[in-house]
């Protein structure tokens, strides 16, 4: 029977609102990827991490010891990832500089733990490498080995024990001739790998996003440290703590001014942990010192090597001046966030 003039408008009006919705579909399913089924998260982000001690977290356990790095399980690396579900490829290394380690493949192998098995261990391949076009997340925590601040820490040490605690003994040293000099040469030449290094990066990743990790507080305030105790600064003097704090300032602002220059992000974990640093007690201590117990769950100890033992304070660990449990989850708070605002999501 021959419909009507209304009835077959609406007819028509029925067919378009089912066309509509058919093109609707299609470019709705044209837009989603055909490996998402429905109801599943988006896929997850690559996020690698290079870095040296620091980053690797090292003396906070679990390590692992298989290949001389030192990696904690509870690093900052590890901690973010797991925060942001996103996939790590960890490779950073306790002892790496910007040219030996990332750059290029690293020989000088320091552990935990601090005494290498017989026959030493493996050269460990450029960090770098483990960047590709794959990579969306990338976070760098490097330069304190390339400016050489453990062998500083160590002639401050010698020399404060020469002077009995008393004036400035290592800035006094580091202020003129050769010392001086070579302390400059340092800092121009991490100034110029690590422009090399944040090119790198990008020409094997131009879609990631990077971020550059700042270092922590360890010698902001000296009020608390007293002269002989290896928990702290072991000899260092006292008048020679603000120069060693300068000395990380220094440094942290060749790493901010490197981060801005090639469009990265910057990490400021100094800023938020001053008052943490070696020279505070109990729980406000976010840093290992010269000699210390080691923090994280499990019973991992580390057999001192010949050096440590020639250190007072038998039973404990050389930690060196490294960020202790408190102080690699403060780091994984700020990289959270950091990495968050890139574009990676909180699941």
């Amino acid at each position: 029977m021959a419909m009507n003039a209304r009835a077959r408008t609406t007819a028509g009006r029925r067919i378009a609102l089912a066309a509509a919705a058919t093109a609707l579909t299609v470019a709705a399913a044209a837009l989603t990827p055909a490996s998402a089924a429905p109801g599943a998260p988006a896929a997850s982000l690559d996020y690698v991490a290079l870095g040296d001690s620091y980053s690797a977290g090292v003396f906070v356990r679990p390590w692992d010891g298989g290949d001389g790095c030192g990696r904690s399980e509870v690093n900052y690396p590890r901690q973010a990832a797991r925060r942001l579900k996103v996939r790590l490829t960890d490779v950073t290394c306790s002892a790496a500089e910007v040219r030996a380690g990332l750059l290029e493949p690293q020989t000088e192998l320091k552990g935990p733990p601090s005494v290498p098995p017989p026959g030493g261990w493996g050269p460990r391949p450029a960090q770098v490498r483990a960047v590709s076009a794959d990579t969306d997340l990338v976070t760098v925590g490097i330069g304190g080995n390339s400016v050489g601040f453990a062998d500083i820490v160590r002639t401050c040490v010698e020399r404060g024990l020469g002077a009995f605690g008393l004036g400035s003994p290592c800035s006094a040293h580091y202020s003129r001739g050769a010392a001086a000099t070579a302390l400059e040469e340092r800092f121009t030449t991490l100034r110029t790998d690590f422009t090399a290094l944040l090119a790198e990066i990008r020409t094997r990743a131009p879609k990631a996003r990077v971020a550059v990790v700042g270092y922590p507080a360890v010698v902001d305030d000296g009020a608390g440290c007293g002269w002989g105790s290896w928990h702290q600064l072991g000899t260092v003097a006292k008048g020679d703590m603000p120069w060693l704090d300068s000395v990380e300032r220094r440094l942290n602002g060749l790493l901010r001014e490197q981060a801005g220059r090639s469009g990265a992000a910057y990490v400021d974990t100094y800023a938020s942990s001053t008052g943490h640093g070696v020279c505070a007690s109990g729980e406000q201590r976010w840093m290992y010192g010269i000699k210390d117990s080691l923090t994280g769950e499990g019973a991992q100890s580390d057999p001192p090597g010949e050096l440590c033992r020639s250190i007072p304070a038998p039973g404990e660990a050389c930690t060196v001046l490294h960020p202790n449990l408190r102080g690699t989850t403060h780091q994984a708070e700020l990289v959270t966030r950091a990495l968050t605002e890139l574009g990676a999501s909180r699941i």
